[in-house]
């Protein structure tokens, strides 16, 4: 589905279903070098069990114009944006990663609009270390193939994946590859910047007061469980779910990741303006 937003074209997945803005609506947010594509699962299904799902394309990526955009706050402004023109007074924001962050800030900026929070594979502060911000930079094919590797839990695939010759960890990677290939203004180091420069996630942590689910990769290196206690100490009230993943947990533990979003959407008082825990 095709919006404008700031006069510049937004894309975001329905998940197969036209989108009916009446519905309890869920809005899917990717991480950094990804695109909708990585809800496959949990967006179609969520669309075909009576949820209005927009999975985005952040700006920069996947099918919305560029330019990507450098702060995490900019993003969450997009976002709502995003909400205004699908005619959406309140959703679900479900962040990963990156998008985590940026379902935390638009819930700080506009807890009204907000009528849950679930924040997938996590972390605050999310620091990137000076040498893979630099890879990033200067080369990003090889900064691509460090964060695959790390944000996967074994090279050897689980019984568990669609079918015969799917490679989990290799879908992964062509798809950072096609991002580049579609906006090749460095946007896996603009991504990366906009995560280790982010300083608002305390303050905005504590002022959540919506229903919060937490989904963590057991074995995630990238944002390891043990990284995540301000966030969950701040948001007290937050549900932890653990699955056995790595960091890119939807096509790892995709079955799980359904589980956790679909027990928590069930939970949420999508048309109810008080916001309480």
């Amino acid at each position: 589905m095709q919006f404008d937003i700031n006069g510049a074209g937004a894309y975001a997945y329905t998940g197969g279903k036209a989108f009916d803005a009446a519905l309890p609506s869920i809005v899917l947010i990717h991480g950094a070098q990804n695109d909708h594509s990585v809800w496959a699962l949990q967006s179609r299904y969520l669309a075909h069990h009576g949820y209005a799902v927009l999975a985005v394309d952040l700006p920069g990526h996947g099918r919305s114009s560029g330019p990507a955009l450098d702060k995490v706050e900019a993003m969450a402004d997009w976002i709502l944006a995003l909400l205004d023109a699908a005619g959406v007074e309140r959703a679900l924001l479900a962040g990963h990663s990156m998008g985590s962050l940026i379902a935390l800030e638009a819930s700080r900026r506009a807890p009204g609009r907000v009528a849950g929070l679930a924040l997938l594979g996590s972390t605050y502060p999310m620091k990137v270390s000076d040498t893979l911000l630099e890879s990033a930079r200067t080369d990003e094919a090889a900064a691509i193939d460090m964060v695959n590797i790390w944000s996967h839990s074994s090279i050897a695939h689980k019984p568990s994946c669609p079918g015969p010759g799917f490679s989990v960890m290799g879908g992964a990677r062509r798809l950072m590859q096609r991002m580049s290939a579609r906006n090749p203004a460095q946007l896996f180091y603009t991504d990366f910047a906009a995560c280790n420069a982010y300083a608002q996630g305390e303050a905005a942590a504590g002022a959540v007061r919506c229903p919060t689910l937490f989904v963590f990769g057991k074995k995630d290196v990238m944002t390891p469980p043990r990284s995540t206690s301000l966030l969950t100490g701040a948001i007290k009230h937050g549900r932890i779910v653990k699955v056995d993943a790595g960091h890119q947990m939807m096509a790892e533990s995709p079955d799980a990741v359904l589980d956790a979003l679909a027990g928590f959407a069930a939970t949420i008082p999508y048309q109810d303006s008080q916001e309480t825990p």
